[in-house]
This record gives structure tokens, C-alpha cells and sequence, in this order.
């Protein structure tokens, strides 16, 4: 705990410092709280996915395929996720069983989609591809990510949706997010 007292403290007199040197966006909520960073967690999945998945090892660990997946993270998904779940709370406030539905609806039936139809072609993008190598990827790899997608992360969101106060929503999903992080990793990186 005195760690921990220790990184708010830094956070607090020198947030941009502190990020930068753990690679990371801290979110801070409303309440004054704050969250793993989506960086952080990005990168941890790819690290996941390159040691338990791949069974690279760690000298044949590609540090720079770790790296854009933190930068992606802070860059990427961190922002739009976040801003999506502001987005989702206006367009259908409340917390009954029916909004979260609602909401659960929206956010697989629409964002979802949406999100990793972007997420993947970016990855490739800063991994070096050819638009026509993405383009080819983006069609091979798309239709399993998002039915992989719909076997875990409706649950969650319904979950997430119902139980979960709109400020820790995306810490919520973070946690969810590292397993998920480390197939999205794989799949990304999948040639």
C-alpha cells in the first residue's frame, strides 16, 4: 500500500513524468480515483500473448510489437473506448436491467463492430503492411475476432452495464481486457 501511496503522490506533482516513465495514460475518474492504464493493459496482453500464446520466449520477445501495442492503447483505445461509454450514459441513461440491455445491444451491435473493424487495419498499418496486405488481413482475421468478441464481452457489458457505476466502467473492462488483449495481440500479429 505505501507503493502504491507513493505512485499517487508522484502522479499527483508530476502526472506527465510519471506516464510517461510507465508508458501509459492514467484515467482519472470523478471521484478522484484512478485507473490501469489502457497502455499498460494493452501492452500486458501482448506480452501475454507473445509468452503463454506464441511461446516465443523472452529472446525471441518482440519488445517493439509490445510497444505499439501500449501506443495503441494510450492512442487508441483508452480515448475512444472511454469516450464511447460517455457517449453510450447519454444516449441511454439509467441503470435498470432494460438500459443495461439496451446499452449491451448498442455497444456489441454497434461499436463493437465498428471498433475492431478500425483496430485491426491500425495495427497493421503501424506493423508495416501494405494497404492491399491489410485490406487481405482485415477480411481474413475480422469475421473470427468479432464472433470471438460475442462469445465473452456481452456478458461482461450486460455485467458492466447493470452493476457498474459509469466512472469504473472502463477500469471494469480493463481488467476483463487483458485476456482479451493477448487474443487480439495474437491476432493482430498473426501473419
Amino acid at each position: 500500500m505505501a507503493l502504491w501511496r507513493a505512485y499517487q503522490r508522484a502522479l499527483t506533482v508530476h502526472p506527465w513524468k510519471v506516464q510517461f516513465l510507465t508508458a501509459a495514460h492514467v484515467q482519472e475518474c470523478p471521484d478522484n480515483t484512478r485507473v490501469p492504464c489502457t497502455g499498460s493493459l494493452m501492452g500486458l496482453g501482448d506480452i501475454i500473448s507473445q509468452q503463454l500464446v506464441e511461446r516465443r520466449g523472452l529472446r525471441e520477445h518482440q519488445t517493439g510489437r509490445t510497444l505499439t501495442m501500449v501506443s495503441v492503447g494510450c492512442g487508441f483505445v483508452g480515448p475512444v473506448v472511454g469516450g464511447w461509454y460517455r457517449v453510450l450514459d447519454r444516449l441511454v441513461p439509467g441503470t435498470t436491467k432494460v438500459d443495461a440491455l439496451k446499452k449491451m445491444l448498442l455497444d456489441q451491435g454497434g461499436f463493437a463492430p465498428c471498433f475492431l473493424g478500425c483496430f485491426l487495419p491500425l495495427v497493421g498499418a503501424l506493423n508495416g503492411l501494405s494497404a492491399q496486405d491489410n485490406w487481405a488481413k482485415l477480411r481474413r482475421d475480422y469475421p473470427d475476432a468479432l464472433i470471438t468478441n460475442y462469445y465473452l464481452w456481452p456478458a461482461v457489458q450486460l455485467a458492466n452495464f447493470y452493476l457498474v457505476p459509469l466512472h469504473y466502467r472502463l477500469a471494469v473492462v480493463q481488467c476483463v481486457a487483458v485476456l482479451w488483449n493477448s487474443y487480439l495481440s495474437w491476432k493482430a500479429h498473426r501473419l
